[in-house]
């Protein structure tokens, strides 16, 4: 797929309030600090259409990008950030939740998980909340140049090891690199079969 236009769309905390058309979308979330914002940047060649930050928990927001004026990007918050305090988790979680369960349109969510570390209880119980509200998802590796290849092919297998004690089967899986561009023409394909599928 070839990435013609990328623009921001819009931001919100209501899903009620996210853009009224029948046209698919693309949602991506993960931990804080994964490297969501560089992927989303990566995939659509646009340096800075999300906002990057040093600063863990930075997005707050379900921002919509509208990518060749045919389907969306949507750029969730990072759930699990430690220093937000119970209050502003629950908040998050309200939104992230609403939207994942209420938005027709979300016809698949991909789950960034750092390629560095081992498997994480906060992602595994997420993982197991998506497969019990039988939520369409698959799993992107990031930070692939952060490893050797010989490392990085052993977490993440250990990773897909780990998750078969408790799925018959794994969902996709994708390798990237916001650096390199490793896993975008991967990712971009699978967008665009997906895109062929008519909305439920």
């Amino acid at each position: 797929m070839i990435i013609n236009s990328a623009r921001f769309v819009i931001s919100n905390s209501d899903v009620r309030k996210c853009p009224d058309d029948q046209r698919h979308e693309y949602a991506f979330i993960g931990r804080s600090n994964v490297g969501k914002s560089s992927l989303i940047n990566m995939l659509t060649g646009r340096k800075s259409l999300a906002m990057t930050s040093s600063t863990p928990g930075k997005t707050l927001l379900i921002n919509h990008f509208m990518v060749n004026d045919e389907w969306y990007i949507v750029d969730l918050p990072g759930y699990g950030y430690a220093r937000r305090g119970k209050e502003g988790r629950e908040k998050i979680q309200k939104i992230i939740e609403s939207y994942i369960l209420n938005r027709s349109q979300m016809t698949n969510l991909f789950l960034l998980i750092d390629s560095r570390h081992e498997p994480q209880k906060i992602d595994m119980e997420f993982i197991e909340w998506l497969g019990e509200n039988g939520v369409p998802f698959s799993i992107v590796f990031t930070k692939a140049d952060k490893l050797g290849k010989v490392a990085c092919k052993r977490n993440i297998a250990s990773y897909c090891t780990h998750l078969l004690e408790m799925w018959e089967e794994l969902p996709p899986v994708f390798v990237t690199s916001s650096e390199t561009g490793e896993g975008r023409e991967n990712l971009l394909d699978y967008i665009e079969q997906l895109n062929r599928l008519p909305l439920e």
